[in-house]
């Protein structure tokens, strides 16, 4: 057996390593290093409430709105406050126009330019996919990187900037919209629609929202869809074999996403994929063990935890903690949510391997793209510009609470324990702190520690493709890890 280190990673959020034991050209055992600490939760710490609306979007530079969201949900339920209707859709809509650009971002700039890597070069199909997903010169860039920056436009119309808005409050959003910036909304999205409609899928939303199963999945492959990178990608999938790739078999955890008066657009819980069973989400039973991690041994409870860096504790290789649901590892992320809120075409993947699988997981991104693309220009459509976008917060809280949202990447909590109008403590577990936590104090890997045993290498150790591709399957965002 040999131990390879494979780091530091390009084209991914922060810094990550891992550790590899390689013995007959496959991985046997892997170790997920995040090897970066910033504290933002003892910068939180002694401030007013209301500083967390302005420290907690600095966490992350993608996915900025996401971390102000779970601040003011957070905020808002210390208060008891209901937020303005108008309030709510302009943050989804802004938070869909986020999550979107990640994951538009992540299949065209992380993801897809692994297959034009050299080590491909042999491949039948190498020829036709290199010119177009080469990294930094491939034509897909070029045609993605305006229609990206057009969508973030929403930003500067419902937040003011991107990243790090303060727009967002417990009560709704700071800024009202006239009837032209309402236009502009529906036009922006419709702009953007128009985009994926003709280069990502090459056929109608509806088209793709509708495949229910495998084979409607293969048929749109190779018929309506056939001309578009979506469809590229599954003729990849299928020749790489991606659906037996980064397999993973725990729970999957959604805290469900895009909440308004009519109900969220997700809805949370958790699904099994070895049972297909969907169950309600008992927050709980969310806990956060540090056996392997750089901190102090604190609550297990994230609303009494304390992150106080150890850097020689004994045992430790990152400095990301091991959340944990009911002492299990948990998976979020697009396909955990649109598995959890009962989409057929992602449950009929989880079903196929009874795990989650590197050809899953983006799959279930790009019908994400289509479903909040959809979502989004209904809520442009439905804002009542006569009404209040906004109702106003108490000016002093104290207690504790905790906002849970979706990001991107996965399921994002915040933790806030107030006293006198002053954060006592502040706790966040972040999508990629799930996904890529160490191993817990029973010995047990986090979701890509075992989604990368079995992963073939081959003589190509730490420059084997496989290995890049499960990684980025999850999308990781390593300074949200370690915020």
């Amino acid at each position: 057996m040999s131990r390879i280190i494979v780091g530091p990673f390009n084209r991914v959020e922060g810094d990550l390593e891992l550790t590899l034991d390689i013995a007959d050209g496959r991985v046997e055992a892997a170790r997920v290093t995040t090897p970066l600490y910033r504290g933002f939760e003892q910068i939180l710490a002694g401030r007013p409430a209301a500083d967390a609306l302005v420290v907690a979007p600095r966490i992350c530079g993608i996915c900025s709105l996401s971390q102000s969201i779970a601040a003011a949900s957070a905020l808002r339920a210390l208060e008891g406050l209901v937020p303005a209707p108008n309030g709510e859709l302009a943050t989804n809509i802004a938070h869909a126009a986020e999550n979107i650009a990640d994951h538009l971002t992540h299949f065209y700039l992380f993801f897809m330019p692994d297959f034009a890597r050299r080590e491909y070069a042999d491949a039948p199909w190498f020829a036709a996919v290199e010119p177009r997903f080469k990294a930094v010169s491939g034509a897909a860039a070029s045609a993605v990187l305006p229609a990206r920056t057009r969508l973030l436009h929403i930003m500067g119309l419902i937040a003011g900037k991107w990243p790090h808005s303060l727009a967002i409050q417990p009560g709704g959003v700071t800024r009202t919209l006239d009837l032209g910036e309402k236009m502009r909304l529906i036009a922006i999205i419709a702009e953007f629609r128009s985009f994926i409609e003709t280069t990502l899928f090459a056929a109608p939303l509806e088209a793709v929202t509708s495949i229910e199963s495998i084979a409607a999945l293969d048929d749109f492959v190779e018929g309506a869809g056939a001309g578009g990178d979506f469809a590229t990608f599954m003729r990849l999938a299928r020749a790489l074999k991606l659906d037996e790739l980064g397999r993973g078999s725990n729970p999957l955890m959604s805290f469900g996403a895009y909440a308004s008066q009519a109900g969220a657009l997700f809805s949370a819980g958790v699904y099994t994929p070895r049972t297909g069973e969907n169950t309600s989400l008992a927050l709980g039973l969310i806990e956060e063990d540090v056996a392997c991690a750089y901190m102090r041994d604190s609550s297990p409870d994230p609303a009494l935890a304390q992150t106080i860096p150890d850097a020689d504790r004994e045992g430790a290789y990152s400095w990301a903690k091991a959340p944990r649901l009911d002492k299990s590892p948990a998976e979020v992320g697009a396909l955990a949510r649109q598995a959890v809120d009962g989409n057929k075409l992602a449950r009929a993947l989880l079903a196929q391997k009874g795990a989650s699988s590197v050809m899953s997981r983006v799959v279930a991104r790009m019908i994400e793209i289509a479903r909040l693309t959809q979502a989004a220009g209904d809520w442009a459509r439905a804002l009542r510009l006569q009404d209040p976008f906004c109702v106003a917060a108490a000016k002093f809280v104290e207690g504790q609470s905790a906002g849970m949202i979706e990001a991107a990447r996965g399921s994002l909590g915040h933790w806030v324990t107030v006293k006198n109008d002053v954060i006592e403590r502040y706790q966040i577990i972040a999508p990629t702190t799930w996904n890529f936590s160490p191993r817990d104090g029973q010995g047990v890997p986090g979701p890509l520690e075992q989604a990368l045993v079995g992963v073939e290498t081959g003589d190509l150790g730490a420059r084997a493709p496989a290995i890049q591709h499960v990684v980025r399957s999850f999308d990781p965002c390593m300074v949200c890890t370690a915020h």
